[in-house]
């Protein structure tokens, strides 16, 4: 089943409902500058195994609409309720990779968890995607700034580059392009907006109002959401656990996909 769910009065952003009778229920919400597809891997094994997915797109990215405004954290935590509203979903498992997983944070927090009985994140980029003062882990906000420039500059290229920093093992050069493409269907605009936003967002006080039980699967050798962030993570949100990826980047679910397969349902349950 597919979807267009209003979230606001000119704006609908798509969700895919894979295996609606599944016994239990799986929300992924992906990365930057992907969309629902990233999971692929995910989606066919987990339904397999008798679980429900929904993939959704972030408004800007796939399939989504792409207004020109709303990319902070707030608004898109707000449009992951909507679709949770507009499905009437309930005990399900949020799960979301990199920005995807500051915004379930985002979620957590504001909406106090609304639908959600478990917490899923992979290489979120949480509490702080950059190095600020107190937190000297991350990104330097400089590297952040020349991805901006980047973006404005040559986007392709960007992508490009980025592309080779999302997987710690060779990929083949046809899966490298899909990826490649999956940033194309992204509106410029949007993925600069949220490259801001990585400048702009903290989430510190968010981890601690987290009350359900929480899955951190982090790459050790991660170049994009660096591996200290798992651990600030997992020591600011209560009943968590921490599962290190030893051969793994930031695209931890392809670079170790039957290890990560495994822990996800394992938690799931």
């Amino acid at each position: 089943m597919e979807y267009m769910i209003q979230v606001e009065p000119d704006v609908c952003v798509y969700a895919i409902d894979i295996n609606p009778s599944g016994r239990k229920t799986i929300l992924f919400l992906h990365g930057w500058p992907g969309n629902y597809k990233l999971f692929e891997y995910q989606y066919n094994w987990l339904c397999q195994h008798g679980y429900r997915c929904i993939g959704l797109d972030t408004r800007g990215f796939g399939k989504s609409d792409k207004p020109w405004r709303g990319y902070d954290y707030n608004r898109m935590a707000d449009d992951v309720r909507c679709v949770i509203e507009a499905l009437g979903l309930h005990d399900i498992t949020l799960a979301g990779h990199s920005t995807g997983g500051a915004v379930a944070v985002r979620y957590m927090a504001r909406h106090n968890g609304f639908g959600v009985c478990k917490l899923a994140l992979f290489a979120a980029a949480a509490p702080s995607l950059i190095q600020r003062a107190g937190f000297p882990y991350g990104l330097k906000a400089d590297d952040v700034d020349q991805i901006i420039r980047s973006t404005y500059a040559d986007r392709p290229a960007m992508l490009r580059d980025f592309g080779n920093r999302f997987f710690y093992h060779k990929v083949s050069e046809p899966l490298s392009d899909w990826f490649f493409q999956l940033g194309l269907q992204a509106a410029s605009w949007a993925t600069i907006e949220v490259e801001k936003a990585w400048l702009k967002e903290v989430l510190f006080s968010d981890l601690s109002k987290i009350r359900v039980p929480t899955l951190i699967l982090h790459g050790v050798h991660d170049q994009v959401c660096l591996f200290p962030l798992a651990i600030a993570q997992s020591r600011g949100i209560r009943n968590s656990v921490l599962i290190p990826f030893e051969n793994s980047g930031h695209g931890l679910f392809y670079d170790e996909v039957d290890h990560f397969n495994n822990e996800l349902i394992r938690f799931v349950g």
